[in-house]
């Protein structure tokens, strides 16, 4: 047979269900041939003691957006993406975000046009919609999950991004006819601003509380409420960033009651604690997100849940905010209150080495179910599966294959985004990707890029199957 354009020699090869060693070969950035032994490459890369997964997609990350009060994400579709490229992602899936009044078909246009030609590594989108018109959910969204973008957020707290219940109904309800999916962010926000109003009025601003201005029982409740208003409709929904024991003992409420329940978690739940914030003058702000990290006890459990597969995907969540920035973390000064904070972490780059580390080395979780969280069930629950997330025959190659034996400290000059800091600055963990390959060509090697801002192409997304699968709703008959 004819050579093949690239062969990944005697690797071991961690797919979402199997681990077995041999070859790969590569031919037009699509995997070829899985074999023991393959025939001669024009290029060909010695894997031998390594780890061979693949490549990480990141269902959840923020890029160049900018908030009402004037504060801006760090990273653009060049930063961003190229940063994820170097920490073992090859696919990325940011948010376009809809202002009020706007219309969700141009939103997704506007930031199409801008990410084209900028990216490392290939790249779909989210919408978040703030403003569920009638012409956006019957007319516009028909025809954009045509297009390919069939998943959308929605948020529960926030000033100007909340939706009431109403509003989430009838979007959840779109959701159904489209066979799109929604993700959730699950917070009462009625209790954030209670809190919060009574932490200002007694001189409590510091960051460190911010974590009492939102609490596990403002997580818990938004999430019954949600995954209640999915059981009325009979639609599937994914629950963003979940932190806390509570939260996981309501999902397993759910799933108990065969609800299409979804579940995401992200690094700082399973690496960072409240803790966090105990630091002098006005470095906590580094830490502030939505939820923020919370106690020992529930960082456990978040790792119990990881482990039996509670999560489908782990995500970064990265909405970084430079700390020494007017535009950052201190749009309003050093001795602002955590409430004019804005919200994010940076986290992109090291979330597949994180996990690799703390979860597959330390033995917490396995390689297969580091694969499917990482990267195999994003792919099936925003629709780019078999063509990402897998080691399969007509999959593109995009792969990682993993360097465990040189330790690495993770600092934020070794890091490639546009960020000032990270929150894990001085860990020292036991993976780091050797090489990431996107669509069968090294993008990252050997501590250096090896392609131009551009590679990455746009992928359309297929209408997710847990979102085709036909479920019931609760809603009487005479008014469906």
């Amino acid at each position: 047979m004819s050579e093949f354009d690239l062969v990944i020699r005697n690797g071991k090869i961690a797919t979402a269900a199997d681990v077995f060693s041999g070859d790969i070969g590569i031919q037009s950035g699509r995997i070829e041939a899985i074999a023991a032994s393959l025939g001669r490459g024009r290029e060909e890369i010695d894997a031998a003691g390594r780890t061979i997964t693949p490549g990480g997609i990141d269902g959840h990350i923020h890029l160049e957006q900018r908030l009402p009060d004037g504060a801006e994400i760090a990273d653009n579709f060049y930063t961003g993406s190229r940063s994820a490229a170097c920490g073992g992602t090859t696919t990325i899936i940011p948010f376009a975000f809809q202002d009020h009044g706007a219309s969700l078909s141009q939103v997704l246009a506007d930031y199409r046009e801008s990410a084209e030609g900028r990216c490392f590594i290939d790249y779909a989108f989210h919408a978040i919609i703030t403003d569920p018109t009638a012409q956006v959910l019957n007319q516009e969204l028909p025809s954009l999950v045509r297009e390919g973008y069939t998943s959308y957020k929605l948020y529960m707290t926030y000033e100007g991004l909340q939706l009431t219940d109403r509003q989430v109904l009838d979007v959840l309800t779109a959701m159904r006819r489209e066979q799109a999916i929604s993700m959730v962010h699950a917070e009462n926000t009625e209790f954030i601003e209670w809190l919060t109003e009574r932490l200002v009025d007694k001189g409590l601003t510091a960051p460190k509380y911010h974590t009492k201005a939102h609490p596990v029982i403002g997580e818990r409740e938004a999430t019954h409420r949600a995954m209640s208003m999915s059981e009325l409709v009979g639609v599937p929904i994914v629950l963003v960033h979940v932190s806390a024991r509570e939260v996981v003992e309501q999902i397993d409420w759910a799933r108990a009651r065969g609800l299409a329940i979804h579940a995401e978690t992200c690094p700082q739940y399973l690496l960072l604690t409240e803790d966090a914030y105990e630091v002098e003058g006005f470095e906590g702000a580094k830490f502030i997100c939505t939820p923020p990290p919370r106690g020992a006890d529930d960082q456990e459990a978040i790792w119990a849940a990881l482990s039996r597969d509670v999560f489908d995907v782990v995500s970064s969540d990265h909405s970084p905010f430079r700390y020494a920035d007017p535009k950052g973390k201190q749009i309003a000064g050093t001795s602002a209150g955590f409430h004019k904070v804005p919200n994010g972490v940076p986290g992109v780059e090291t979330r597949m080495p994180l996990l690799f580390s703390e979860g597959v080395l330390k033995g917490r979780i396995d390689v297969n179910q580091f694969v499917r969280m990482t990267s195999t069930n994003v792919a099936k629950l925003y629709g780019l599966y078999p063509r990402k997330g897998a080691i399969a025959i007509g999959s593109d190659a995009d792969l990682v294959i993993w360097d465990t034996d040189t330790p690495v400290t993770v600092t934020n000059d070794r890091l490639h985004h546009d960020c000032d800091y990270t929150p894990y600055e001085g860990m020292t963990l036991g993976a780091w990707p050797a090489v990431t390959l996107s669509r069968g060509r090294p993008v990252w090697r050997d501590g250096a890029l090896c392609v131009d801002a551009g590679h990455g192409e746009f992928q359309a997304c297929e209408r997710p199957v847990v979102a085709r699968a036909p479920r019931a709703s609760r809603i009487p008959e005479l008014i469906q």
